[in-house]
């Protein structure tokens, strides 16, 4: 048998790293409502799967009295384990250990863990909360950002990245999570901010609070940093869990198809969806009469609502969905929606995941404002990332379906695989009301009734020039379906497309308007 002592002081050891700063800071961590890092990945992996590594990994700076501070594991608990029955890695910060803060080991602890989840193949979760960068090690802990930072770009596109902010996340800590693929936020304890309250007021005047900073609602709302948001630590982290069921594991392979039920009737959609084309509607009630029960995974719920993606299941396969929503203005098209339309039709593409578009669109929206906070360069993002992808895209068109907005919603010349359309579609480059005006003034001005010269005008010319007919007839229309078909049209041609292979020019890679 081995000496006692041994055994006891790798017990220690061991122990100490699992106490993390003690029962007092643990306490205090739960008195602010929040989880401790062992806590979380309890729950974010299932149950008894989760591996350490690198738990005795320790500071070696011993100045400004980090020498009685330093706990093993330096602040950060990383690991692999499976969530959903696959291999998955995670770091989870110890804000009980001098603030979460990082310095040198502990984000070397973290670089480990990202480069293992690079070579294998796997997702990677990073749970934030921490204090910043360790300003007892100064340089190195900046370089320690500057490491990580290095290899969420170079994981990018290759395996699944995902930030959990559930505290503090300032300054440099920041970029992390801003390059990493989805963002979650817990409404009641985190925050993100490149400069806290204390520097805002010092440096500009302005007094404002870390809520009114950078809290969970302020960038799912405002800012559209943030993708969902949950209440509290569990219920993000079970979050993470369902939006993982939904993606590959790397960029080489598929996502998993799952056992699915569809109870609803699609002759319903031309209740919910008028041929009144004033009359607006929830695009989300179309999408669920389309899509597997209950399986809409929204993205940026809060965010950009004239626009609405995310993640569903269609007759049991993944699918990303991009759908304007008529009932938030009008289905335009602005800055923060062609942003977040983008970004989420380029993960699609990364990962593999088909791409259904529901056109319903005026146009992009008009104004001095937009034109200043540059329209022209965002819009131009949303073109960029449906003329890239590869994967299998299909559109239907269920109502308007105007100007550029039409041709950047994933249109036939846009490389859309397939195009749907519904009897009441409307393509044209503006509304009707719009093209009479222009091309008949002269017409209505010399007309005895105005009013009725122009009505007359405006059904004529709806009904000659903007109705699908002409489209399909130049094959910019595919197919022109009845509603209660779609679903059963769009999963043949989905399941048609399951083979689709696209060679792209030899290039280092495109230059995106940014």
């Amino acid at each position: 048998m081995w000496n006692e002592s041994v055994v006891n002081r790798l017990n220690e050891k061991l122990n100490a790293s699992k106490n993390g700063g003690g029962a007092k800071r643990i306490e205090k961590q739960h008195a602010s409502g929040k989880l401790i890092a062992r806590e979380r990945l309890e729950i974010l992996f299932d149950e008894g799967t989760f591996v350490e590594v690198g738990g005795l990994i320790e500071s070696r700076i011993t100045d400004f009295g980090l020498e009685d501070k330093k706990v093993p594991g330096d602040g950060v608990v990383t690991g692999y384990g499976k969530i959903n029955g696959r291999i998955a890695f995670a770091s989870s910060e110890d804000f009980t250990v001098i603030g979460g803060t990082l310095g040198e080991y502990h984000s070397l602890k973290i670089c480990r863990i990202m480069d293992m989840a690079y070579e294998t193949g796997a997702p990677f979760i990073s749970i934030n909360d921490s204090g910043g960068a360790r300003i007892e090690e100064g340089i190195c802990s900046l370089s320690g950002y500057s490491g990580i930072f290095y290899r969420n770009t170079k994981m990018s596109g290759v395996v699944p990245q995902i930030s959990v902010i559930l505290g503090p996340c300032a300054g440099g800590a920041c970029y992390s999570p801003a390059i990493s693929d989805f963002i979650f936020m817990s409404r009641d304890s985190s925050y993100m901010f490149i400069t806290g309250p204390q520097v805002v007021k010092a440096v500009t005047g302005e007094e404002v609070t870390q809520k009114e900073l950078g809290s969970a609602d302020v960038h799912m709302n405002k800012s559209g940093v943030n993708h969902f948001v949950y209440d509290n630590d569990e219920k993000c982290l079970l979050g993470v869990r369902e939006l993982l069921s939904y993606l590959p594991q790397n960029f080489e392979e598929k996502p998993k198809a799952e056992t699915f039920n569809y109870s609803k009737q699609g002759d319903d959609l031309q209740e919910i969806i008028s041929d009144n084309q004033r009359k607006t509607y929830n695009v989300k009630q179309l999408i669920d009469n389309l899509i597997d029960d209950d399986s809409f995974f929204e993205v940026q719920k809060e965010f950009a609502k004239n626009m609405v993606v995310g993640f569903a299941r269609l007759n049991g396969e993944c699918i990303g969905i991009v759908a304007n929503q008529p009932n938030h203005l009008g289905g335009s098209i602005d800055c923060n929606s062609s942003d977040k339309a983008a970004r989420f039709i380029r993960f699609c593409d990364c990962f593999n995941i088909p791409i259904l578009s529901l056109v319903d669109v005026t146009g992009f929206l008009p104004g001095k404002s937009q034109e200043h906070q540059g329209i022209i360069r965002h819009g131009a993002k949303v073109l960029y990332a449906y003329s890239e992808a590869t994967v299998p895209k299909i559109s239907l068109i269920t109502r308007k379906a105007y100007g550029g907005a039409y041709i950047a919603m994933n249109s036939k010349n846009m490389g859309a695989d397939i195009v749907f359309a519904w009897p009441i579609a409307q393509m044209a480059v503006m509304g009707a009301e719009g093209a009479v005006d222009i091309i008949f003034r002269r017409q209505i001005e010399v007309a005895q009734d105005k009013q009725a010269e122009r009505e007359r005008l405006i059904c004529e010319y709806e009904d000659k020039f903007m109705n699908p007919y002409i489209a399909a007839a130049h094959g910019y229309v595919d197919e022109i379906i009845m509603p209660e078909d779609s679903r059963d049209r769009i999963i043949k041609a989905f399941d048609m497309l399951k083979t689709k292979n696209v060679e792209r020019p030899c290039k280092k890679h495109g230059n995106m308007p940014l």
